[in-house]
């Protein structure tokens, strides 16, 4: 729910006094409409729901008024082109309605209920908006509005499992197959009819595939292909990630299918088998049986005129050892291009080289051409987890900045196969903390004096390990401490990836600074009994590099870094030069001292970017959603909720004239109420 108080300018220190009525209302017209309707089956909708539908999909309307992907464009640019909202007014934003995401009250959905991953029901799903329409998915069921009010027109509710908890997607059809909603669920791709929410069992197994390999991201379609990525679980089951603790299990390969059939059209090994490019850099026969290399990217990007997908590659199983699999482990943490039509490998740019701290590429690049030397340059910007950006050329995978290779440090940790070098972009500089000292400690300016004295004291005692970028871990028996890595292996920057402005040049992007610490030691359950089931080296934890603060009169603030802010922060490169244009903290923390909340607050989530000169974006753990001035950074406007925002938001205009934004605050609140929020102009 929002918050009744949760409106500010960011002008003006005071919060704009929009009743709590007002905000109350709108959640419970819409909760108690969907009470009262009859839960339609697809079969049996009327003709005035299709109607409505076929209505509002049959003018023509401006493309730019709508959001219909994921990232609102297969480019990845997450740009609209709306200006009616835009610097001078964004401040008087105001809610228009909501929608609330978990099924009615007294409905038992045990999905919901008992989910198998409690953080992945709802809280990342991003809406899209089609010829007028929105749909998105809501716990077990898919759903379409109308984006003026957020009135119900059809629903499919699953018989089992989730749907997507990320997003659909939708297709024009071809030809006599008709528009259709596609989304996964458990291991499984379905259809959807656009105009009634009937299952299209003219797809696949009446309305279902079998994917060979679950996804939870949200598919593309590029000419009637739907191209996958590769998760080790679908929505409604268990999160797990082999990878992560052992070097067996299910295969990472993506897929594409004909989305008029269902039929599987391509797929690509993203650990190269024998005969296939980068299968060399597997010694001892490593690829066999290799988990890991998985595309767990929210959705993909591609180059429409190109023809070309670009495939963010995760890291390979054990990810904290790799000394079972000599070499550079291609295509891990690798930007690979492959024709979309036909799945063959394009080009290739590997980030990191044998993969040992689970950094992988969570987020698919965004596109962007760039004016450089008097040439138009096709560009893309790969961000990930280590806290790097790479500026690529999108048709040959060239660093267009340049990059340097860097020698890699080594440890003690027995048969770990470094790599000799690492690449590191020359431009732009990191995006995130990637080296810590005992400089780099906080200070009585930055938090408190009783907590910088508590940081340093524990920066003496445990004597963490850092060499910088890539510092690699410890070998525990031999008595080392524990090594200290930034970014950690949430990031940097993680699935919130990047949004672009054509008109600007600039690539926006959000990261957070939170360190991972451990050694490698054995695992003490592994044996000849378990060598199928467990590795024989294990990541332990060293300890957190934070400590409890407290204020002048001994308040408690909490625990809190020991390293100095911001934590997390929003920033614009000029993708032309490689330079920052701006950067600043993103977040607040509400228990710090007067004068010192603008620390930056780490989250989850991503930018979009508006022709209005607006940035928007959630991120943070501040229970905030907030709109910033993309040419210099400053913050316009914020809204507060009951929940944190760790979703993607969106843009558009209604079918009235109305330009709308919308946002999911759905993680770590109480009281049931997660809710699609959209807000408008008075």
């Amino acid at each position: 729910m929002l918050r009744p108080d949760a409106l500010r300018p960011r002008q003006d220190p005071d919060r704009v006094d929009w009743s709590g009525e007002q905000s109350y209302t709108a959640g419970r017209l819409i909760e108690s409409a969907v009470m009262r309707r009859t839960i339609w089956v697809a079969a049996a909708l009327s003709a005035a729901v299709v109607a409505h539908v076929v209505g509002a999909q049959g003018g023509k309307r401006n493309p730019d008024h709508d959001w219909p992907t994921y990232n609102r464009d297969l480019a990845g640019t997450r740009y609209s082109r709306l200006t009616q909202i835009n610097t001078k007014n964004v401040a008087t934003l105001v809610p228009a309605w909501a929608y609330r995401l978990r099924p009615e009250p007294g409905r038992p959905v045990p999905a919901v209920d008992k989910p198998a991953s409690s953080f992945e029901i709802f809280q990342q799903v991003t809406p899209i908006v089609v010829n007028g329409v929105m749909y998105l998915p809501s716990g077990n069921r898919v759903v379409a509005l109308d984006p003026d009010t957020g009135k119900e027109i059809w629903r499919y509710e699953l018989p089992e499992g989730l749907a997507s908890f990320r997003g659909v997607a939708y297709w024009p059809g071809a030809g006599k197959v008709p528009q259709r909603i596609f989304f996964t669920s458990l291991r499984k791709l379905i259809a959807l009819r656009a105009d009634s929410g009937a299952l299209d069992t003219t797809f696949g197994s009446a309305g279902r595939v079998d994917l060979e390999i679950p996804y939870a991201g949200v598919p593309v379609i590029y000419k009637n292909v739907i191209l996958m990525g590769s998760n080790f679980f679908g929505p409604g089951e268990r999160h797990i990630g082999p990878h992560l603790t052992t070097s067996k299990g299910e295969k990472g390969d993506v897929h594409a299918y004909d989305a008029a059939t269902g039929r599987k059209v391509w797929d690509f090994h993203t650990i190269p088998r024998p005969g296939e490019a980068g299968h060399d850099s597997w010694g001892n026969d490593s690829w066999k049986d290799r988990t890991g290399n998985n595309v767990w990217s929210f959705t993909l990007t591609v180059d429409e005129a190109r023809g070309l997908v670009y495939l963010p590659v995760s890291g390979p199983g054990m990810n904290y050892y790799g000394g079972d699999r000599p070499g550079d482990n291609l295509f891990s943490n690798a930007t690979v291009a492959l024709d979309a039509q036909t799945g063959t490998l394009k080009w290739y740019f590997q980030n990191i080289r044998h993969e040992i701290w689970d950094y992988n590429l969570p987020p698919a690049p965004g596109l962007i051409d760039i004016r450089k030397d008097g040439k138009t340059i096709p560009a893309l910007a790969q961000v990930g987890k280590s806290g790097w950006m790479f500026i690529l050329n999108r048709e040959t995978g060239a660093p267009v900045h340049g990059v340097d290779e860097r020698p890699q440090v080594r440890a003690d940790v027995p048969g770990e196969a470094y790599p000799n070098t690492q690449p590191i972009p020359r431009k732009p500089g990191p995006l995130a903390r990637v080296s810590m000292t005992r400089d780099d400690l906080v200070t009585a300016d930055d938090t408190t004096a009783a907590h910088a004295d508590a940081c340093r004291a524990l920066w003496d005692k445990v004597q963490f390990r850092n060499d910088g970028p890539y510092t690699p871990w410890n070998y525990r028996p031999n008595g080392g401490p524990p090594s200290i890595v930034f970014p950690g292996m949430t990031g940097g920057v993680n699935w919130g990836g990047t949004a672009t402005d054509p008109d600007l040049g600039y690539i926006f992007v959000n990261s957070k600074d939170e360190p991972s610490s451990g050694w490698i030691a054995p695992n003490p359950r592994y044996n000849e009994q378990t060598r199928d089931t467990e590795f024989p080296y294990v990541q332990q934890s060293g300890g957190t590099l934070s400590a409890a603060a407290r204020d002048a009169d001994g308040r408690s603030l909490g625990t809190l870094p020991c390293f100095r802010p911001p934590w997390a922060s929003l920033m614009a490169v000029n993708a032309g030069t490689g330079e920052f244009a701006w950067r600043v903290p993103l977040g607040v923390n509400d228990s710090m001292p007067e004068g010192k909340k603008n620390v930056g607050s780490p989250g989850y989530g991503g930018p979009i970017v508006t022709a209005g000169g607006l940035l928007f974006i959630g991120a943070t753990r501040d229970q905030r959603f907030r709109a910033f001035d993309s040419r210099t950074g400053k913050e316009l406007w914020s809204a507060r909720f009951d929940y944190n925002v760790t979703a993607v938001p969106i843009t558009y205009m209604g079918r009235n004239g109305k330009q709308y934004v919308a946002v999911v605050a759905a993680t770590n609140g109480q009281g049931n109420n997660e809710s699609l929020h959209v807000f408008t102009l008075p």
